[in-house]
């Protein structure tokens, strides 16, 4: 069992967790995951390493209550534990060489473009981070990211914070401004991590995107997070989950990433059935 050593809400819908995991955080590097069940009648999940402490052996993690076992997750407090926390898994983000990089993050995928963008700093990169809200209650991590970036700019679909607009349009202007990066990391929803892709294929500016946000079962052995990169078959779980974003069919990731919707919905429906009648 892994113990909860913390826990706070971000936002309405996003919880940060630190679960006890000494070897896990032993180990655990920015990019990488974990595999959880929250008791031994749940569903194994991948949650992406927000963060970790190899003094105190802890491994954050933050997620979205989005589904059936997020919302189970979400039940538990400071003290409880969980059934398995095993990792860390995936490759790594490649850091090593690049002088100046765009992190660009889209809602709860700026938890996993954070972690990123301290490596990156804490080894003398100067980092431009770019994230976007749909508005300002549902951004997170600002203090974190502030301390984590050279330049941060918070981009919210309705204005309310930072500036109106994508992070699309933000990433454009610095790049027409003349901002050279070596290259581009993005990290959030799918359709958001396309149009990244396309605003720096024009600029010929490698670009990395983390598939996470497709990934099921973990192991590859489910096939849910099966994509076409180059035109070769790629599991992000277990050839990823990082890629050149330039070669990702995007299209075909968000048709099988809908295929899930509507099985999830009823699950999450269902668990909240059993909660309210537990109160």
């Amino acid at each position: 069992m892994y113990k909860i050593v913390f826990k706070k809400k971000l936002n309405p819908t996003v919880t940060l967790m630190e679960i006890h995991a000494p070897l896990v955080a032993a180990k655990a590097e920015p990019g990488q995951f974990i595999i959880l069940r929250v008791d031994e009648e749940g569903e194994r999940i991948p949650l992406t390493v927000a963060d970790y402490d190899r003094e105190k052996g802890n491994v954050t993690i933050i997620f979205q209550i989005v589904g059936a076992t997020t919302r189970k997750l979400d039940e538990k407090n400071e003290g409880d534990s969980i059934q398995d926390f095993v990792g860390p898994l995936g490759r790594a983000t490649h850091t090593e060489g690049i002088k100046k990089v765009a992190v660009v993050g889209g809602g709860v995928g700026c938890a996993i473009a954070l972690p990123v963008a301290k490596k990156f700093h804490e080894q003398g990169t100067h980092v431009t981070s770019i994230v976007g809200f749909r508005t300002k209650d549902l951004l997170i991590l600002e203090d974190e990211f502030r301390a984590a970036s050279d330049n941060y700019i918070i981009m919210t679909d309705d204005g309310s914070y930072g500036e109106k607009g994508l992070v699309t349009a933000a990433l454009e202007k610095l790049i027409e401004a003349g901002e050279e990066f070596d290259e581009v990391i993005t990290i959030g929803p799918l359709i958001m991590m396309k149009f990244v892709c396309g605003v720096t294929k024009k600029y010929n500016i490698k670009t990395v995107v983390s598939m996470n946000p497709i990934m099921i079962d973990g192991t590859g052995m489910c096939g849910g997070c099966r994509l076409t990169v180059g035109g070769e078959t790629k599991f992000a779980c277990v050839d990823g989950p990082e890629f050149d974003g330039h070669l990702v069919d995007f299209d075909e990731a968000m048709s099988r990433g809908a295929m899930y919707k509507e099985f999830e919905r009823h699950a999450y429906e269902e668990t909240c059935n059993l909660f309210a009648q537990k109160a």
